[in-house]
């Protein structure tokens, strides 16, 4: 499994990929033009997680990266087959890309306070719950919450060290 720079080429990927009606409760659907719009922003880095034989199964949207705090979001992790464990290997890849290479402090989330499946998954990987965004987000009729979750940098190296997150 791999991370790469993600290109225009791959946008239709990506909009299919979160247009899939399983998504649609948990996260946000942008058009082709806005995804290109995002991927020319040099504060953001999109990423796409190929499987070992080259096949993309899913993309990562970061943005952030020229923040002097070094402060990066995650905006958004999307498996193109959710619960086959890529995203948890994925996250992996993510963090070491986030916290070595790009030498961030900080890398946060949100996640809708339904999405349990994800939470597990952050929570396992060392992100902490720091708030939530009460009703922030008013889709198909009703609002939703989110929770707010980060990882440290030195959270990052603990964990490595004491719990094996690098593939």
């Amino acid at each position: 499994m791999e991370l790469r720079a993600a290109a225009e080429t791959d946008i239709p990927f990506i909009v299919e990929t979160e247009h899939s009606p399983e998504f649609r409760e948990y996260i946000g659907v942008w058009t082709n033009e806005e995804h290109i719009s995002a991927m020319r922003d040099p504060d953001t880095r999109y990423l796409t997680a190929l499987d070992d034989t080259g096949n993309r199964i899913g993309y990562i949207i970061l943005r952030g990266i020229l923040s002097e705090h070094r402060n990066f979001e995650l905006k958004r992790v999307v498996m193109r087959s959710p619960g086959r464990g890529h995203g948890q290997q994925v996250l992996r890849l993510v963090l070491k890309k986030v916290f070595e290479e790009f030498e961030a402090h900080r890398l946060w989330l949100d996640v809708y306070t339904t999405n349990l499946r994800a939470q597990h998954v952050y929570h396992t990987l060392g992100f902490q719950r720091d708030g939530i965004f009460r009703e922030a987000v008013f889709r198909d009729g009703k609002y939703h919450s989110l929770f707010l979750m980060s990882l440290l940098d030195r959270e990052y190296r603990s964990n490595c060290d004491g719990r094996s997150l690098l593939p």
